[in-house]
Parts: C-alpha cells; structure tokens; sequence
C-alpha cells in the first residue's frame, strides 16, 4: 500500500506557472505507475498525465500537452507537474494517484489517491 500527499497548488495569474509535488510513503515507490487527475466544480475527475515505473515513457491529455510536464524522482519518493502557461480552465483540484497496472489514462485503474491540491487560475 501508498500513500499520497499533493502540494504545490495555488492561485496564479493566466500564462503562470505551477509544479506540483507529489510524496509518496513506502519503499516500493518504483514499482508503481503514477498520473495526475484533475477535477473542475461540477465535472468528472479527468486524466492529465501519465508516467512509466522508471520515468522513460509518458502520457498527456491533449488540453495540456505541451504545457505540462510529469516527471519522478524515485531515489525521493516524489512525482512531479511541471505546468506552464496556465489557463483559467486548468482551475482545478488536482490529484496524484498510483497503479500496479501497466501505463494508464483510464482512472478507475488506479488505486491509490492523495487528498487534491487546489490550482486557481486567474484570468
């Protein structure tokens, strides 16, 4: 079992940036698939994106790629969102969550979930 803690959100003015940190608990962290989730007032949870076990092979939702970046450190337990050139629609909760399932954007494959950190997008 893992568990997740987010932080790094905030409230940012539209073409800000953010990184979002994502610490998880245990000593297998590297064993386990991770992705980040987001979710606006009123709408489904969504996929963001996606990293493999050892970070070489990633996945984007199309409203964020090329504005956002996962990354890991494994060696620190740690994901990472690197999000740029933010927009009032990336408002949202955003989660981190951990699968033993191979690279995934379906989220009812993921097992694990941290509490959300809140992104405020300012226009």
């Amino acid at each position: 079992q893992v568990q997740l803690v987010e932080s790094g959100g905030g409230l940012v003015q539209a073409g800000g940036s953010l990184r979002l940190s994502c610490a998880a608990s245990g000593r297998t962290f590297s064993i386990y698939v991770m992705g980040w989730f987001r979710q606006a007032p009123g709408k489904e949870r969504e996929f963001v994106a996606t990293i493999s076990r050892g970070g070489g092979s990633t996945d984007y939702a199309d409203s964020v790629k090329g504005r956002f970046t996962i990354s890991r450190d494994n060696a620190k337990n740690t994901v990472y969102l690197q999000m740029n050139s933010l927009k009032p629609e990336d408002t949202a909760v955003y989660y981190c969550a951990a699968t033993r399932s191979v690279r995934t954007v379906v989220r009812t494959l993921y097992d694990y979930w941290g509490q959300g950190t809140q992104v405020t997008v300012s226009s």
